[in-house]
């Protein structure tokens, strides 16, 4: 006769049940790590509210009380199920809906969110709604914004706003990041596959805790690539969140371990909001917004906004005029260039040469406050970050040495076809270093096949520059 052994058949019984009742199966789903992260949580939290400030007065946001605080509530809902370890006490997690029709949703470092009404008008449950929240706020809890700034070896200054904007690059080339410089270097909107890949994983499990079947996530997707957001030509969720590759089904294999008891699917609630926006007057899309420069404050124009960019453009005059910042600068710039400030940064251009989108002839001049003290590689980062705000741009030369008002500087050639002119572009970045370690910069572009035109004007700038910091 067999000896039976009560307390080991009791534990083997005990533990069958235990997965029979748990709400969520936390046994076999799939595990992530944090992404390497040389930035300070706090410094998210800079970058998010910095980010906000600036999404806000650019872009419509609805301004319905029961609207936004549905979408709150669901919101919260999600952000007290993200698991234990990804929780951020010094994250401020906040939902607010912007009044445009294509299917958008993006939050920002630290936790603001923000979800395009054309989202929720084109989920078909609460459930679908809820899973692109989640995959958002996953890119938040896990950092994801300064982690691929730290893999690209980005200072956080350049996170918060690239001023170059060379031959009317639209900022990685998606409607929804036109407005303006708030999505410079591209990290808010535009994620490494591998984070999309985490961010789906992560956003299942944040779905399951909180109650929703993370397949209503994956179906979401396919709706997202059945619609086109206003007749865009891409989704523009999708054009800003690159596929992984086998994205619904890695969803739905992690659905399967994830156990959840009667999921939320569809709510009254989700109904009623639903059908409260698409009785309110069609909202415009992103592109519309960004052309008639409108949004909820008004009226936004880049400083070139009203030129127009033209196939001719005038030759840089021989004759020159002095330009002066206070005591702090002096140069000579040719007589039939006109001046434009922006912020941090003055941008000269000859008529025909400048637009909503930028100058595609002229010259860039400006002050970057990096990380680095050291001349070189606070050269070499802003070089980089023109180049992640500029993605048709390649650099073409090493640094070279060089001399700017007596100064040690140095020179770099970038050049690529422009999106405008349709013509290949040529961008000489020199810098140097102010007393105070910032970085002095004056970025100077033309045509290729006008350069020999425009190389003696620039050499003339750069040769008058006096600076007296």
């Amino acid at each position: 006769m067999r000896k039976f052994n009560l307390g080991k058949n009791l534990t083997a019984m005990l533990m069958a049940w235990t997965l029979l009742v748990l709400p969520l199966a936390a046994f076999g789903q799939t595990r992530i790590a944090m992404p390497k992260n040389k930035y300070k949580v706090q410094d998210d939290v800079k970058l998010g509210r910095q980010a906000s400030s600036e999404v806000e007065q650019q872009m419509p946001i609805l301004n319905d009380a029961e609207s936004t605080r549905y979408v709150s509530q669901v919101g919260e809902r999600l952000v007290r199920s993200i698991p234990q370890q990804f929780q951020q006490p010094a994250f401020d997690y906040s939902f607010k809906i912007v009044n445009a029709r294509d299917i958008n949703a993006f939050a920002l470092p630290g936790g603001p969110m923000y979800v395009n009404r054309g989202m929720i008008e084109a989920a078909s449950k609460e459930g679908e709604m809820a899973g692109v929240m989640a995959h958002e706020i996953s890119h938040v809890a896990l950092r994801h914004g300064t982690a691929q700034a730290t893999k690209q070896s980005n200072p956080l200054n350049q996170i918060l706003g690239i001023g170059a904007i060379l031959g009317g690059a639209v900022l990685g080339g998606q409607t929804g990041a036109q407005l303006g410089q708030i999505f410079a270097a591209g990290y808010f909107l535009r994620y490494a596959r591998e984070y999309e890949t985490q961010a789906d994983i992560l956003g299942s499990q944040i779905m399951a805790n909180a109650g929703y079947d993370p397949r209503d996530l994956a179906n979401m997707f396919r709706t997202i690539e059945r619609q086109s957001g206003g007749g865009s030509r891409n989704p523009e969720w999708l054009s800003s969140h690159p596929n992984p590759g086998n994205r619904y089904e890695n969803i739905n294999r992690e659905a399967q371990l994830l156990r959840v008891n009667n999921p939320i699917g569809n709510t009254a609630q989700f109904e009623r909001i639903q059908s409260k926006l698409k009785r309110m007057p069609q909202a415009q899309t992103m592109a519309e917004i960004e052309k008639s420069g409108r949004n909820n404050q008004g009226s936004t124009q880049s400083p070139t906004a009203g030129g127009r960019y033209e196939s001719r453009v005038a030759l840089p005059s021989s004759q020159t005029r002095v330009f002066s910042s206070g005591n702090s600068l002096r140069m000579n710039v040719p007589s039939n260039w006109r001046e434009f400030p922006n912020e941090s940064e003055i941008w000269f251009a000859p008529e025909g040469g400048y637009g909503n989108e930028g100058i595609t002839h002229g010259a860039l001049v400006g002050i970057y406050r990096g990380n680095s003290s050291d001349l070189a590689q606070a050269s070499e980062d802003y070089v980089n970050g023109i180049l992640q705000g500029n993605n048709y741009l390649r650099q073409q030369s090493n640094f070279t040495r060089t001399t700017i008002s007596g100064r040690n500087a140095y020179a770099t050639v970038l050049s690529g076809r422009s999106p405008l002119t349709n013509r290949n572009e040529i961008a000489t970045v020199y810098t140097t270093q102010l007393r105070n370690g910032e970085l002095f910069y004056i970025v100077a572009v033309s045509p290729e096949n006008e350069s020999s035109s425009y190389n003696a004007a620039f050499r003339n700038m750069i040769r008058s520059i006096r600076l007296n910091d």
